[in-house]
C-alpha cells in the first residue's frame, strides 16, 4: 500500500473543491492525500444555502456554464448513481423582480439567455404562484431557472470526501499546514503539526485562506475574505419549494461602476450598503434558510444583526409568510473573492507542479465539483481544458 505521507498529489484544503479534486484524481488512480486543518465541510462549504445549478450549458458553454452546469451533473450523479444521500433536489430556481426597472432588465437578460441556448423564463407573479404559492402577488414578476436546485452542503461535501476515500484517497483532518517548501527535484515538502508530508504535485484549495498560504510560498494570491451571513427559522411545514432569491442585486451591480478597492458583486463598500442580495429556500428538515450579505471585513464570523434584519425584510417581500416566523439561529462564513471576479484555477507558472483552485466567491459550493474535476484533469493529463483560459492563475498570481 502506498504511503499516504508521500502521495502522488497532496491537496491542502478539505472544502468541496479540495475533496472533489481528490475524488476525481483518485478515480484516475492517482495516490492522493488531503490535508484539512479542521473538519471536512467545516468552513464555507458546509455553512451555505446549498444552491446549485444556473442557466444550463447553453449553445457555446463558457467557464461559468461549465462550473455551474457541470457541477449540477456531478451532484446529480453523486446522489442517483453513487447512492449518497445529499438531499439533492432540482425543482428550479426563482428570482423575484421588485420594480418595473428590474422587469425590463430581467426581460432583456432572459431574451439574451434564450438566444444563447440557456434555460430561463420570465414569469408574472400569478404564473410564479402556480408553482410557488407563498410567493407575493404584489411583485412585478420572477425569473425562473429550470436548471437550479439545492443539496445539503455538509452532507454533499462529506460525501465527496467519502467517495474519494472509496477510490483510495486519504483524507487527514486536524492537519494544519505550517510550512511549504519545494525541493531541488521539484517535489514538495509540507510540514504540519502532526508530521511531514512529501509529494510530487501540490494543489491549493484553501478558499478564503489563499493569500496567507501564498505568503508561505512568497507569492501574492489576490483573494480577499468576504463574510456572508445567514439565518434560519425553526422547522416549518413545507412552504417554499424552489431555490429562491431576488434580481435586485444583479440589477444594481449591472449599473455600478468598478471600484478597485473592492471585488465585484459585494453588498457593501466599507460600511456603506450598495445593494441587497438574497438567496435561500427550505431544507428537508423544514428549516427555512436565507442569507445574502457579502461584506469585506476580514476573517470576522460574527453575524451582524442589522444586516440579518435587512435580509429578512427582503425575504419577507418575496414570501410574506416569513413575517410570522421567528429567526431561530444565525451564522456567518468566509468566502474567497478574487479582485477581478473570476475564479483562479490551474497551474501557478512560477513553480513546478503547483496547482490552485480558488476565487469561486459566493457560489463555491455550487461550482466546486466541476472546478475539482477540471483541476484533476489538468493535474493528471498535464493539459488544461481550453475553458480554463479565463481562470489562468498567470493573470494575477505574482511573486512578492
Amino acid at each position: 500500500m502506498a504511503d499516504s505521507n508521500e502521495p502522488d498529489v497532496l491537496i491542502i484544503g478539505g472544502g468541496i473543491c479540495g475533496v472533489a479534486t481528490a475524488f476525481h484524481l483518485a478515480q484516475f488512480g492517482e495516490q492522493v492525500t488531503v490535508l484539512e486543518r479542521g473538519e471536512i465541510a467545516g468552513e464555507a462549504s458546509g455553512v451555505n444555502a446549498g444552491g446549485l445549478g444556473g442557466f444550463g450549458w447553453g449553445d457555446n458553454p463558457d467557464l461559468q456554464s461549465y462550473l455551474t452546469a457541470g457541477s449540477f451533473e456531478i451532484f446529480k450523479s453523486l446522489q442517483l448513481d453513487m447512492r449518497y444521500d445529499i438531499e439533492f433536489h432540482a425543482p428550479g430556481g426563482l428570482q423575484a423582480i421588485h420594480t418595473a426597472e428590474q422587469w425590463d432588465y430581467t426581460r432583456d437578460r432572459v431574451f439574451e439567455a434564450q438566444t444563447s441556448g440557456y434555460q430561463a423564463e420570465l414569469l408574472t407573479a400569478r404564473e410564479a404562484r402556480v408553482i410557488e404559492p407563498e410567493a407575493s402577488e404584489s411583485l412585478a414578476g420572477f425569473m425562473f431557472l429550470t436548471k437550479r436546485g439545492r443539496a445539503n452542503p455538509t452532507k454533499a461535501t462529506v460525501a465527496f470526501s467519502d467517495a474519494a476515500v472509496s477510490f483510495g484517497a486519504d483524507i487527514k483532518t486536524g492537519h494544519n499546514v505550517t510550512a511549504i517548501n519545494q525541493q531541488q527535484d521539484g517535489s514538495w515538502q509540507i510540514q504540519t503539526r502532526k508530521g511531514e508530508f512529501r509529494a510530487k504535485t501540490l494543489a491549493l484549495t484553501v478558499g478564503a485562506w489563499s493569500r496567507p498560504v501564498g505568503d508561505m510560498l512568497g507569492i501574492d494570491i489576490p483573494i480577499v475574505p468576504i463574510k456572508g451571513q445567514m439565518w434560519a427559522t425553526d422547522p416549518a411545514p413545507p412552504s417554499i419549494f424552489h431555490l429562491s432569491g431576488s434580481i435586485e442585486s444583479p440589477y444594481d451591480w449591472s449599473r455600478q461602476s468598478h471600484n478597485a478597492d473592492f471585488p465585484p458583486e459585494v453588498t457593501h463598500r466599507g460600511d456603506i450598503r450598495i445593494t441587497r442580495h438574497l438567496y435561500g429556500g427550505q431544507t428537508r428538515n423544514g428549516e427555512i434558510i436565507f442569507g445574502g450579505d457579502r461584506q469585506m471585513v476580514g476573517y470576522d464570523y460574527t453575524p451582524d444583526a442589522a444586516g440579518i434584519e435587512v435580509n429578512r425584510g427582503q425575504a419577507t417581500e418575496v414570501f410574506p409568510m416569513l413575517s410570522r416566523l421567528a429567526i431561530n439561529r444565525t451564522w456567518a462564513g468566509i468566502m474567497p473573492f478574487s479582485m477581478d471576479g473570476k475564479p483562479i484555477i490551474g497551474k501557478i507558472p512560477q513553480f513546478e507542479n503547483l496547482f490552485i483552485a480558488t476565487g469561486l466567491a459566493s457560489s463555491g459550493f455550487g461550482r466546486g465539483p466541476m472546478s475539482g474535476k477540471l483541476l484533476a484533469d489538468y493535474i493528471h493529463t498535464g493539459h488544461p481544458a481550453p475553458v480554463l483560459a479565463e481562470a489562468d492563475p498567470a493573470r494575477c498570481v505574482v511573486f512578492k
